[in-house]
């Protein structure tokens, strides 16, 4: 039978340890042995050991942060952008960067825009008003890309987190990279901003461009936000926009009574600059609506307008703006066209030179699409740049979105030199469709 090394027969005579204690079974050990030992102790008591070099670290456990629950799921976020210059602020109480949000989250039940700026009086107004539990102030306008007419929100990032969707509110992420200079998108976007780093926000060739930092769920009837300090360098108006948070009271009571204090209309009646949108489960656009484009020397030249929305994707936009702007006069080729009054003298300039240049025959006119079409893009909450009037739709049936299209590339040079640009070129391609881009003198 084998024996143990150590015995009570053969033990060797005790040795006295430091200070005369007994040393006990450890000094008879082979000395490599007794840090193995040590260690196997440490881990079988549960003791707390730092990882080794290229082990795994311990799992982290459940977060308690206000700032991002472990329950929610995440955004969608992009690549860190590069670092971009950030704007000094413009107005105070703003330019900390957005801290763990602590404060409760509100419901986003009304928005409030308007072709003007709120006064303080205003505003003041609004938030004294019975059923108004917060009043969130911003800087709304639309933006094209590709044709499609985006609502673009200016925004201090951390207060108006709150009115957001649960999920994007508590992400930390995409509120530090808002403030950090990028472009938060709604998910319902997603596809156009798939192969996209970053958005041109104006249909002008010179449109600031910032990058895309993440595609998350927005407050309804926002497209995309920024933080306020790019405002002045996108043209967005000075504080034209509002959302409310009504509580526990229905925010189609509280419309009519902010309506009072502003002078809008709930009926989508008369003439107003206000529009008034319930946001919240059960949302109504029916009142009016406000068109504000920004993005460039076009978009100020084009002018905003408030409109009400009628079956079918209509749009009846304020008469009034209508008059002012719209024209139906005769070009070359094309004869007789509708557009708004600012796109017409570089349409006859480009027609007139496709004419002399032996091209019309690449024009058909009987298949011309349109101009001034007050209405929306088909299957979307979007307006069209049609409903402007500053766009073109040329040989329809050979041109179709996603083709590369059949028109001459030589008339296409020819508009792009008078200050239009082409749907061809785009990621998703519309090649019969021909926008202003940049105003261009004619002579």
């Amino acid at each position: 039978m084998r024996r143990s090394p150590v015995s009570d027969v053969d033990a060797p005579s005790p040795r006295r340890g430091a200070g005369g204690r007994e040393p006990g079974a450890w000094a008879e050990l082979p000395a490599w042995l007794v840090p193995v030992l040590v260690a196997l102790v440490l881990v079988a008591a549960g003791c707390s050991v730092a990882s080794p070099v290229g082990g795994e670290d311990p799992a982290p456990s459940p977060t308690t942060s206000a700032d991002e629950p472990s329950t929610l799921p995440t955004a969608s976020l992009a690549p860190s952008p590069q670092p971009t210059a950030r704007p000094t602020p413009t107005d105070t109480g703003h330019g900390r960067a957005p801290g763990p949000l602590a404060a409760a989250l509100l419901p986003a039940d009304l928005l409030v825009q308007r072709t003007r700026p709120l006064t303080r009086e205003q505003l003041r107004a609004v938030r004294a008003l019975p059923g108004v539990e917060h009043v969130e102030p911003m800087r709304l306008a639309q933006v094209s890309v590709e044709n499609r007419v985006l609502t673009v929100a200016a925004v201090d990032p951390a207060s108006y987190r709150r009115l957001t969707p649960r999920t994007t509110a508590y992400d930390a992420r995409v509120w530090r990279a808002v403030f950090d200079g990028g472009l938060a998108v709604d998910r319902s976007l997603r596809d156009l901003v798939a192969d996209r780093s970053t958005l041109q926000l104006g249909n002008d060739a010179d449109a600031t461009e910032l990058p895309v930092v993440a595609v998350v769920d927005q407050v309804p009837q926002v497209d995309v936000v920024v933080d306020h300090v790019w405002a002045d360098e996108l043209g967005l108006p000075q504080r034209n926009a509002l959302v409310v948070s009504t509580g526990s009271v229905a925010p189609r009571v509280v419309r009519p009574r902010i309506a009072g204090v502003l002078g809008g209309s709930t009926s989508g009646s008369g003439t107003t600059d206000v529009g008034i949108s319930v946001l919240g489960p059960d949302p109504d656009l029916s009142g009016v609506q406000t068109a504000l484009l920004t993005g460039g020397s076009v978009a100020a030249a084009v002018g905003s307008f408030t409109y009400r929305v009628l079956k079918g994707g209509a749009i009846e936009p304020d008469p009034d703006w209508v008059l002012q702007h719209v024209r139906t006069e005769e070009v070359p080729i094309l004869g007789e066209v509708t557009c708004h009054q600012v796109v017409l003298p570089q349409l006859r300039a480009a027609l007139t030179e496709i004419e002399r240049s032996g091209l019309a025959a690449e024009i058909r006119p009987d298949q011309y699409g349109g101009c001034y079409q007050p209405r929306f893009i088909a299957d979307t909450g979007s307006l069209s740049l049609h409903a402007f009037g500053i766009a073109i739709d040329l040989n329809v049936p050979d041109n179709q979105r996603g083709t590369v299209g059949k028109i001459d590339r030589r008339v296409v040079a020819i508009f792009q030199k008078w200050g239009f640009a082409w749907g061809g070129l785009w990621s998703w391609t519309d090649p019969m469709h021909f926008e202003l881009d940049r105003l261009v003198e004619v002579r």
